[in-house]
Formats: structure tokens, C-alpha cells, sequence
């Protein structure tokens, strides 16, 4: 990879550990030209699913040829198989567990899933709770050096995807679920501004009705134009709809959990 590459972290491991610090200690000793930025360490542990929309929602942020490693392993050890992913000229690195669905959904003509095999570039073979640094990190270090993704292994097709909710419209109105609370309480949910605007372009006379829980909740235009501690939602800074309180926690306040039913509709 020409000049000096980019590699980002998400991972469950938090900071409390020196788990994130190895694996860049790892990856920077195969090539110290590597630029490494964390993207998140606070997954929830073992959080597949939530793994799984952060990387597919903020990957696109970062410049094409970035190398996105994903360690959320519940089955670390296993059988379960190591992938190196190609997708709209991102990378992604990380088990085959379901943490790539997001990608997997785009279906990008450019997709393209390794199985890797190739142990000479693994830091210790058969890393039975570590393979964030004895496989992934070592792996990205030597694709981030420019090895081709054709020496990790063989293309596979029959690559693991968990079910991810996707909103569904029907009857002049979008159908969707929470499919995140971040650490603010902030509820996001699985409808994008794009699908509002499906839904409003058949009727620009109405006004957009929003609900939780099968309750109507305004929407505002951002945070402070909430002048109360009651229930609101907002099109978020990645253009999706999420519910919050103003300066407080909607999820602890509203009892609000991912795969509460969320709907848009236009009166």
C-alpha cells in the first residue's frame, strides 16, 4: 500500500487492559510506517450485532484503502474462521462471526471474502483467547505492508451474516426498531433520513409523525431546541433517526432497549 497506511481498531476490550496497546505494539513492529486510529474500544462485550452497526455505519468516514480491524470474538479459539473483506475499497479484517452484515448487505459489485489461511503471517499459531494480537493485528500489519489479499487464502462465499433489522415501508408509513443506544442514552433507530424522504415524497402536504413504543414523540431539529427533559427524536449526525431527552439519559428515563418498535408517518 503506498504511503503511509491507515488502520482502524473497534473492539470489545475497553482500556482497563493492555489488550488495544499490544495490538498496536504488534502491528507497528511489522510496519512502523502504519497509522493506527480507535475507533471505538467500548463495545459491549461480546456485542456482535452492535459491532456490527458501528463499523457498517462510520467505515465510510475514513479515506478508501483503510483497513478496518474488528475484534468481537465470542468465539475466539474456535473453529469459526478468520476474513479479510474487500468492499467499496475498504478493508476489513476480523472473525467470521457476523460482525461484517453491514458490509455484507451493501452488496457492492467489488465484494470480494477471504478465508485467511496463510499461518506464516499469524504472530503464534493457535491462539486460543488472544487472536487480536496473534492473528488480526499481525494480518492487517502485513496487508498494510502491501502482501496481496490473494496470499492470506482462498475467496469464500458461504461467509456467516447475523440477522440485521432493516426498516420496512408499507401503507404510507416506515416500520423500524432502536438498534443502538450509545452512551449518552441516545436511542437510535434503524430508519434513515433517506427513508423519511421516500415516504415524504409521496405527500409533501403533511407533517412527519414519529413514534416509539407505538407513543408519538416531536421532532426536533437538534438537542437544545428541546426546552424540556420530555422525549424527542432527531435525524442524527450520521442521517438517522434517534431519540433523546436534553441533556439527560432517554434510554434509563423512557425505559427504551434495542428492538423497540419505532414508525414515521405522514399525517
Amino acid at each position: 500500500m503506498p504511503g503511509r497506511p491507515l488502520i482502524t481498531l473497534t473492539t470489545d476490550f475497553g482500556y482497563d487492559d493492555p489488550f488495544v496497546g499490544v495490538m498496536k505494539g504488534v502491528i507497528l513492529k511489522i510496519n512502523p510506517e502504519a497509522r493506527i486510529v480507535d475507533l471505538t474500544h467500548g463495545i459491549r462485550p461480546q456485542d456482535v450485532q452492535e459491532a456490527a452497526f458501528t463499523v457498517g455505519m462510520n467505515y465510510r468516514y475514513f479515506p478508501s484503502d483503510t483497513i478496518h480491524v474488528v475484534v468481537v470474538d465470542p468465539g475466539v479459539g474456535s473453529a469459526r474462521r478468520p476474513l479479510l473483506v474487500f468492499s467499496e475499497n475498504h478493508f476489513f479484517i476480523g472473525p467470521d462471526n457476523g460482525v461484517f452484515s453491514y458490509i455484507y448487505r451493501v452488496r457492492h459489485e467489488t465484494l470480494e471474502v477471504v478465508h485467511i489461511t496463510a499461518e506464516h503471517y499469524f504472530l503464534r499459531k493457535g491462539s486460543p483467547t488472544f487472536q487480536g494480537r496473534d492473528l488480526f493485528a499481525p494480518v492487517a500489519a502485513w496487508f498494510s505492508r502491501g502482501v496481496h489479499i490473494e496470499k492470506f487464502g482462498d475467496p469464500i462465499t458461504d461467509y456467516h451474516a447475523i440477522d440485521i433489522p432493516f426498516p420496512e415501508t408499507a401503507d404510507g408509513r416506515v416500520r423500524g426498531s432502536v438498534i443502538h443506544i450509545d452512551r449518552f442514552g441516545n436511542a437510535v433507530s434503524n430508519i434513515s433520513k433517506d427513508d423519511i424522504g421516500r415516504l415524504t415524497g409521496t405527500n409533501t402536504g403533511g407533517g412527519i409523525r414519529v413514534s416509539l413504543k407505538g407513543r408519538d414523540v416531536q421532532l426536533k431539529k437538534f438537542y437544545y431546541e428541546a426546552a424540556d427533559n420530555g422525549l424527542y427524536s432527531v435525524i442524527n449526525s450520521s442521517d438517522y433517526l434517534e431519540f433523546f431527552v436534553c441533556a439527560g439519559n432517554a434510554a434509563s428515563h423512557y425505559h427504551i432497549a434495542v428492538g423497540d418498535e419505532v414508525g414515521v408517518r405522514i399525517d
